[in-house]
């Protein structure tokens, strides 16, 4: 029975969706060099690349909204002397990035304003550097914005040293001593703590404005390189990285415990690294492996990482990238973008999307996201200052408005909660949509309620009557014997006036019988009140508004019939045209045919 459980969970059932290759990054020359990197950068506005330059190094940058096939000669970031190893992008300004190069510099550069591929110019110019920052004896293999501080960049080195720079000023505020080449590194969510890997197998948690290690444990046991990722705001680290016999494994760390929490977990045994990426949005960890096509995802709850699913494909990738969350499209219920390399020459878009059928902003699956503004600035973090950074709410992003700050400890409320009813109110009468067919029991309500105040107009109180109207047989009246008997006439569903008065008329008698038969005729015996007549003219009112609706949808359906025969006859006259035609034509009219089955239905 207990295989028969599911989890419950928002993003169960979350799937990647590829993209065409006609909306693909295509024509690029990425980078062969062998030094283990994701070669490609992501953020809302803008696609870094390293490319394969001859004459020194260079990387690319990509507008996102430029898509398909791009020009032979586009404009290169060029200023190194030998290949460009890494960047990253400034978390809060998206036009200024970092790169490190195999020449041992690091340089600063500002993507210039209005910048595009597509240039008239005979000789296509490059972008320059706008600062540099020497200090490294060796190869730069890493650089990494602080997730909380303004202007504040980590980079590693074949040296040995982990140096902190503040940008603004150009110099290297700190230094710290690596007792080997640093693998990978990542910061934690308020940027006062920096976890690296390295070739002594070794895993050290760095407290880095004091300028030392404050943990250190012994890593994953194999060969081949690991990688670390902080899980944003939790206290926790994910790693992957290789047992003895080649296995791929991933760790789930504790700072201060020297075993990974439930130990090391075994994947598959594909050769390729696994690159790591957390989102902390939706509390789940990609893994994308360096050489194959998956990429599987996993959602952190009690300490664990429970398997979600896993997005495959035959094009194997050797760099990635992932989208921040602010970036993400709401309005595709899509909770993560990646950006892969395929076979070094174009870059393919995956987006990975909870399946709901829901048009409105789905508040559940969009926690506020980290926005443009830091923590502080360089020399309060410098001076100890730990926080971390003011969030967006992704519904102004959602409506289109300007993006809406919320503090960093918001919490959205619970779902059940914003879908709870609202309290009863107590019971008031509208006389503006009285019942149709009133029930015995509230005759008597009437009399006293058509002297309450409608929402629509005032009424004056009528004068109180001295019976009460009950619904018994009539007594017979004496009539006319001359006159023709009266036919009874079959009730009425909706209440008319005379039939309010009726009653009154036939209890009359009952209550005063010396008085004479003809004195106060039925008709007249008591007024209609003005708000029963009101509420009638209202429901026709409604009646007639209903009737132009359901002929206006009627039409528009009619319209939308003869469209879809329409388009039926153009797929099946285009099938007769191109006949067998290439595979091209025939999967532009697969596409016209699902398209014309989605209006069908």
């Amino acid at each position: 029975m207990a295989g028969r459980f599911v989890r419950v969970s928002k993003y169960r059932h979350v799937f990647g969706k590829p993209t065409k290759k006609e909306f693909c990054y295509d024509n690029l020359h990425i980078s062969r060099n062998a030094w283990d990197t994701n070669l490609v950068k992501a953020n809302p506005e803008y696609l870094a690349v390293n490319w394969e330059a001859s004459g020194g190094g260079a990387f690319a940058v990509i507008p996102l909204n430029e898509r398909g096939k791009l020009p032979d000669q586009i404009p290169l970031f060029r200023g190194h002397t030998a290949a460009v190893l890494d960047t990253d992008w400034n978390p809060f300004n998206d036009r200024i990035i970092a790169s490190a190069s195999d020449d041992g510099k690091v340089f600063i550069w500002e993507v210039p304003q209005g910048f595009t591929l597509y240039t008239d110019a005979e000789e296509v110019p490059a972008v320059s550097p706008v600062s540099r920052l020497p200090g490294h004896s060796r190869k730069v293999g890493h650089v990494l914005f602080n997730p909380a501080a303004e202007h504040i960049l980590a980079s590693s080195s074949g040296d040995l040293t982990l140096k902190l720079w503040d940008i603004s000023t150009g110099q290297a505020a700190i230094t710290l001593r690596h007792p080997e080449i640093v693998q990978s590194l990542s910061w934690s969510a308020n940027g006062s703590m920096l976890v690296t890997t390295s070739r002594d197998k070794k895993l050290r948690v760095w407290d880095v404005r004091q300028e030392k290690p404050v943990h250190e444990y012994p890593g994953h046991e194999g060969a081949k390189n690991s990688r670390a990722v902080w899980m944003g705001e939790h206290n926790r680290i994910a790693t992957t990285g290789f047992s003895r016999m080649s296995e791929r494994q991933i760790g789930l760390w504790e700072p201060g415990r020297k075993d990974p929490i439930g130990g090391f977990i075994s994947i598959d045994s594909i050769s390729g690294v696994c690159m790591p990426f957390w989102d902390d949005g939706s509390n789940c960890l990609y893994l994308a492996g360096k050489g194959d096509g998956n990429i599987r995802y996993y959602e952190y709850e009690n300490d664990k990482f429970e398997y979600l699913s896993e997005y495959k494909s035959a094009d194997p990738q050797r760099g990635i990238a992932f989208l921040p969350r602010r970036g993400i499209n709401v309005h595709e219920n899509e909770v993560m973008r990646a950006y892969k390399t395929v076979n070094d020459t174009y870059i393919e878009p995956i987006s990975f999307t909870v399946p709901r059928r829901a048009e409105t902003f789905q508040a559940d699956i969009y926690p506020p996201a980290i926005g443009l503004k830091p923590a502080m600035s360089a020399k309060e973090w410098l001076d100890g200052k730990t926080a971390v950074p003011p969030k967006i709410d992704l519904e102004s992003v959602y409506e289109g408005t300007a993006p809406v700050e919320v503090p960093a400890d918001y919490k959205p409320p619970p779902l059940r909660q914003l879908l709870r009813p609202p309290p009863p109110q107590p019971r008031r009468r509208n006389l503006s949509r009285p019942r149709l067919r009133p029930r015995s029991d509230d005759v008597e309500e009437e009399a006293d309620d058509d002297a309450e105040t409608s929402s629509f107009e005032e009424i004056g109180r009528p004068a109180p009557r001295t019976t009460v109207p009950v619904r018994t047989a009539a007594k017979p009246q004496p009539v006319n014997t001359t006159a023709p008997p009266a036919q009874a006439k079959p009730a009425s569903p909706v209440k008319s006036p005379q039939a309010t008065s009726a009653p009154v008329a036939r209890a009359a008698p009952a209550a005063a019988p010396t008085a004479a038969p003809a004195a106060a005729p039925p008709a007249a015996a008591a007024p209609s009140s003005p708000a029963v007549e009101a509420s009638l003219e209202q429901i026709k009112q409604l009646l007639e508004q209903q009737a132009q609706v359901i002929s206006a949808q009627n039409d528009k359906l009619t319209a939308q019939t003869q469209i879809i025969t329409r388009l039926a006859a153009e797929v099946e006259s285009l099938k007769k045209r191109v006949g067998a035609g290439t595979q091209d034509q025939s999967e532009r009219i697969r596409q016209l045919e699902l398209e014309l089955e989605a209006a069908r239905s």
